[in-house]
């Protein structure tokens, strides 16, 4: 059964709806036989990467970049699986107040290097965690979670 890891740094009630949109795609009817392992940034470890065959990545815009906990998530996670999952299907959320470009620079330039493949454009989004930015997630989480299944 294909494992999809979604690695996030939730800190606040926006980036929990969204949390909450990706695991509802993740889980959407249709799509069966995938198993969704969920971990913290800080406690994602190399044997939750090599272990998984898909990843949702969500994280808070932090002065402009990625959160500090995911980008340990890549420090700890980069060398040790650097090969190991080329071709890993991923997608992105990020959260912020303004400007999230850098953040997902950041990101596409680190899973790019690893040689993971985007499922689905990065998701931004802007203020409050609205109807239309939890669907944007929730398709996001379902077309990676798909994108396992064959």
């Amino acid at each position: 059964m294909p494992v999809l890891l979604v690695v996030h740094h939730t800190t606040s009630p926006a980036l929990q709806e969204l949390l909450q949109a990706a695991l509802d795609g993740a889980a959407a009817d249709g799509i069966e036989g995938v198993e969704v392992r969920v971990r913290p940034a800080l406690g994602a470890t190399v044997t939750d990467v090599l272990d998984a065959d898909g990843y949702v990545l969500g994280t808070p815009v932090n002065i402009g970049y990625m959160s500090g906990a995911l980008k340990v998530f890549f420090d700890t996670v980069y060398y040790p699986t650097l090969t190991a999952r080329v071709g890993a299907p991923y997608g992105l959320y990020v959260h912020g107040n303004n400007d999230a470009t850098g953040a997902i620079r950041a990101v596409e330039s680190i899973t790019k290097g690893m040689g993971w493949t985007p499922a689905h454009a990065p998701v931004t989004v802007t203020g409050g965690a609205s109807r239309a930015a939890r669907e944007a997630v929730w398709e996001l989480a379902a077309t990676v979670a798909a994108t396992l299944t064959g």
